[in-house]
């Protein structure tokens, strides 16, 4: 399996990265990517950039040293209901949309069903195309129903690179991760990869998340990763399934 897209990276500007955006996207042309989406941390998290800066990505070329660029945000969560850290007037204005909980912005108190029910709300948000590592196991969640809501509702679920690191700190991530995939499998819901990368050695890089496909035996034909086309296809469907004119 090839993957040639990277859905979810960060350049300095989210506080807590260290690459620039050149640097970004040559280390991922190096790393074979085809394409690369910079999701810079949304407004809520402590430290990243102010919303001014979602709003002139008109500026910035496409394509440089080969790759195809996307400009977007890891919005942060930030309670069961849904609700997320940016307006739908600027995230109408984005090649990409990621929605994720982290625990500055949504906190680590909030029971099983809670966390669950925050995904089912946020995944019906016609502006948001990936749920960002949803395998950290500070927020249980019953991944039958998101797994099956996503189907629902053309959201990609992402499999994290980082998450899986050794030395991440996000926990029982290998084990939820896997779980999660077992339900993609029964319901034939799409999944895409991210490095989640923080510094340009690790754009483009999935190291553990293809030690984990292997494993498992995850079917190519629900990776979305493999194709820039079928990526750009599934982000239409999402806006489709929910009644936007594209």
């Amino acid at each position: 399996m090839r993957f040639v897209t990277d859905t979810h990276a960060h350049t300095l500007v989210s506080g807590h990265a260290y690459s620039t955006m050149n640097e970004m996207l040559m280390a991922a042309a190096e790393h074979g990517m085809q394409l690369l989406a910079l999701t810079e941390h949304a407004p809520a998290m402590p430290g990243t950039c102010h919303p001014i800066y979602f709003e002139n990505f008109k500026v910035v070329p496409r394509n440089r040293y080969g790759i195809e660029l996307l400009l977007g945000t890891e919005l942060n969560i930030l309670n069961p209901d849904g609700e997320v850290d940016l307006p739908e007037e600027t995230l109408g204005k984005l090649d990409l949309v990621i929605a994720s909980l982290h625990g500055p912005c949504y906190g680590l108190d909030h029971t099983k069903e809670e966390n669950t029910q925050a995904y089912l709300n946020v995944m019906q948000n016609p502006y948001i195309h990936i749920i960002g590592h949803p395998d950290d196991g500070r927020f249980p969640v019953d991944y039958d129903k998101v797994v099956y809501m996503a189907k629902e509702t053309g959201t990609l679920l992402e499999v994290n690179n980082a998450s899986l690191h050794p030395g991440g700190f996000r926990k029982d991530t290998k084990k939820n991760a896997a779980e999660m995939l077992q339900y993609c499998k029964r319901y034939q819901t799409p999944i895409v990869v991210g490095s989640d990368a923080h510094v340009d050695t690790e754009a483009g890089r999935f190291p553990y998340v293809e030690e984990l496909l292997t494993e498992i035996d995850f079917p190519e034909e629900l990776v979305v990763s493999t194709s820039v086309e079928l990526l750009k296809e599934h982000i239409a469907c999402k806006r489709r399934a929910f009644g936007f004119t594209l």
